[in-house]
């Protein structure tokens, strides 16, 4: 059993993608081909904002938007621990400082409260706080109605991690969409992914549009020769936007049939009064990039995940150490206990498999070896 199975949605779409990768290879233009244009008008019209600008990884696209922000030694940026490294890992590369908060135990995803709180904290010290960026982890946009409010109030810009969640909606609106810059990941795994690593940006800001356009060419303004600020080399590959125009042509589909995986699971796995299954609130829409339990604790989770293994059923822990635990985030002066929900959970949670082409036979059988374990 696969925990993400990309074979079988390459063998639906297998000749498209090799029409439009012949096709790259045809006209040879394999930097910023008409591909790129082409998927970047797609990506804009399916979120609902004005610009979509690709990129080369979800990380790129994170460090471009702070980038835009002129973000720099001094600054102050608040985030989650509990996320993969690239959230904060761009803050601290450009000489800010990543400042923690909480997560909402029934979300994962940052707590609006705990994120006034350390706001409220840092404005006691006068400290420089700059910005926020939210993650929407799993595939479950964070709350965003809360956390603008909040960064109005402190003159912040806010950016969507929405690395994890194209697909997914917030009341209404689409992920990518929801803050002042949002970016995505193309990583294979994500539930819009590539064949290798990719990105994109979404914006209705046309000046932060136009910065990152120069950001992700080297700073580049009138023409290649011509560097009017500091960029990167942060463009997607050709031949990676082929791959994802062929995916793009079945996503609604699968993200209708993400749904239909997650329901099946909900619903099977939801009287084992030992696991916790995720919680959706109201008026959103995960797109569910990954389906993740809570165990009652690390004994019982480690327990779990041997008996699945040996039954053939993979299994995977997002994350095992909250990102103020990590020797990289060591200077910041963190210690255990300063985020005690991120650090319960970190012991607890386990992802099982998910994907559009999951079948409801091995459902089944996933979920009567959970209940059994």
């Amino acid at each position: 059993m696969q925990f993400i199975d990309l074979a079988a949605q390459q063998q639906r779409i297998r000749t498209k993608i090799e029409e439009n990768i012949k096709a790259v290879l045809d006209h040879g233009q394999y930097i910023m081909g008409p591909e790129i244009k082409k998927l970047e008008e797609q990506l804009a019209r399916y979120v609902g904002v004005k610009h979509a600008l690709s990129c080369s990884s979800g990380t790129d696209a994170l460090l471009m938007a702070l980038m835009a922000y002129n973000v720099g030694p001094g600054d102050i940026i608040f985030t989650t621990p509990f996320t993969f490294i690239a959230t904060a890992e761009v803050i601290s590369i450009l000489g800010a400082e990543p400042v923690f908060a909480d997560i909402d135990p029934e979300t994962f995803n940052i707590d609006p409260l705990k994120l006034r709180q350390a706001l409220a904290k840092d404005a006691e010290n006068d400290k420089l706080a700059k910005g926020i960026i939210a993650v929407d982890l799993f595939g479950l946009p964070a709350d965003y109605d809360q956390i603008n409010t909040i960064a109005e109030e402190y003159g912040l810009f806010v950016i969507e991690d929405a690395a994890q969640s194209f697909g997914a909606e917030y009341q209404g609106r689409k992920a990518c969409s929801l803050a002042d810059i949002c970016c995505t990941s193309f990583f294979p795994a994500k539930p819009l992914g590539c064949y290798g690593d990719g990105g994109a940006i979404f914006s209705d800001n046309d000046e932060l549009a136009e910065k990152m356009t120069s950001i992700r060419v080297h700073g580049q303004g009138s023409d290649k020769y011509n560097n009017v600020r500091i960029g990167i080399n942060g463009r997607l590959d050709v031949i990676q936007a082929a791959v994802l125009l062929a995916k793009l042509d079945i996503f609604s589909e699968e993200v209708s049939l993400r749904q239909d995986v997650a329901r099946r699971y909900s619903e099977g796995i939801g009287s084992i009064t030992s696991l916790k299954t995720p919680y959706i609130p109201e008026a959103m829409k995960s797109v569910w990039a990954q389906y993740s339990l809570l165990a009652k604790d690390g004994q019982h989770r480690s327990l779990i995940q041997a008996k699945l293994k040996a039954a053939g059923i993979p299994t995977a822990v997002y994350y095992p150490k909250p990102l103020h635990l990590q020797t990289a985030f060591a200077y910041l002066g963190y210690k255990p206990g300063n985020f005690p929900v991120s650090e319960d959970y970190a012991q607890r949670i386990f992802s099982i498999p998910m994907h559009p082409y999951l079948s409801k036979d091995d459902q089944e059988r996933i979920i009567k070896e959970l209940s059994q374990a």
